[in-house]
């Protein structure tokens, strides 16, 4: 690896001196070129769309992802896993593959109702068509906004009146932190009465790759569905 943004920090014993290129919406697409890499590895979610669009009229292979399912993530990372021609890749992926098989073969009669916020002032939820939904479906909850596409905002009576069981409050993209507990717990809701918020690594929802498969545990136990 030979450059990566401020972003991927994962392993931190092997990114500590890999050249750093901006953010992952501000790609430093000089130096990147500079660093002439034989593959650039991006994805829709994260990276701007004109930052990939100079790399490949460079001349840059570029290969850019955009897993909207768990299934979707997996096979992604099979893919890559074949165009770099990964060794270890069966070894990484196959575990996952058993967790994600294992939760959706015992999913419960009834999940519980989760709201996942990822913004705040206003608030901002997760609708179907993204990662972070299906996280929540296969981790055995039902997301209070699944009805809605891409990140709706959402009011506090909305997250009222969609009476959630669980509310789950990352810590990125928006760092929700014990500050922000009171006025969750202020919601006339379930999750609030019966003490069901919880601040959580945001890792656990957003990020694809080998943690996926402990991701997926964590959170199915902190539902108490394993």
């Amino acid at each position: 690896m030979v450059g990566r943004t401020r972003y991927c920090t994962q392993p931190p014993r092997r990114v500590g001196g890999v050249e750093r290129v901006g953010g992952t919406k501000k790609v430093d697409v000089e130096r990147v070129l500079e660093l002439e890499p034989d593959l650039v590895v991006a994805v829709r979610e994260e990276n701007a769309r004109e930052s990939v669009e100079a790399l490949q009229t460079a001349g840059v292979p570029t290969f850019v992802g955009a897993p909207e399912t768990v299934e979707e993530a997996l096979e992604m990372l099979r893919e890559l896993a074949v165009l770099v021609e990964a060794p270890r890749a069966d070894a990484v992926i196959s575990p996952i593959e058993r967790v994600y098989e294992g939760l959706r073969g015992t999913r419960p009669p009834r999940r519980p109702r989760l709201f996942v916020p990822i913004w705040k002032g206003p608030y901002m939820g997760v609708g179907s068509d993204t990662y972070v939904h299906d996280v929540v479906e296969v981790s055995g909850g039902e997301n209070v906004c699944g009805g809605r596409t891409r990140y709706p905002v959402v009011s506090p009576e909305e997250i009222e009146a969609s009476q959630p069981e669980v509310i789950l409050l990352p810590d990125e993209p928006y760092p929700f932190s014990a500050e922000d507990l009171a006025e969750f717990y202020a919601l006339d809701v379930p999750a609030a009465r019966e003490d069901r918020i919880h601040l959580v690594d945001g890792k656990l929802l957003t990020w694809y790759g080998p943690r996926m498969a402990g991701s997926l545990r964590q959170l199915s136990a902190l539902l108490g569905l394993s």
